[in-house]
């Protein structure tokens, strides 16, 4: 029997908190996203005067970050190295933007945190609040 930890609500809005809490702070807007150890959606939120395409780019951040347990954007360098594609893996979803980051606890990972719509490395300094805050919890 394989027994899996996941973030759930609670850890969520501790990471939708934070980093929203840093793009008001900065004065930005932006999407946050928060998935489970799969990559499933479990809370997205945009702040106000955010653009549309942030939205699914987020979701998809999490969905990598999760999948790979790494960052989003190490799958986008690491094709750009060998010249594959980051879709190699047969999911449109993956994406190698920065932005997403895994909550990795125990070595395990319990899910994903990703921000969107501001420049890479923004999103994951926003990120990594959000990651900081779920982690600070345990």
């Amino acid at each position: 029997m394989i027994i899996r930890r996941d973030l759930g609500e609670a850890e969520a809005r501790l990471a939708i908190d934070a980093c929203v809490a840093e793009l008001k702070r900065r004065g930005k807007a932006g999407v946050v996203a928060v998935g489970d150890s799969h990559g499933e959606l479990l809370v997205l939120w945009r702040t106000d005067g955010c653009s549309l395409p942030p939205i699914v780019i987020a979701q998809n951040k999490v969905y990598t970050a999760a999948r790979v347990r790494g960052n989003s954007g190490d799958l986008g360098r690491d094709a750009q190295k060998d010249g594959s594609d980051v879709h190699y893996h047969g999911d449109a979803r993956y994406v190698g933007w920065d932005g997403g980051l895994p909550v990795i606890h125990d070595g395990e990972c319990l899910g994903a945190v990703a921000v969107s719509g501001l420049t890479g490395v923004e999103d994951v300094e926003i990120a990594q609040l959000g990651v900081a805050a779920i982690l600070n919890s345990l």
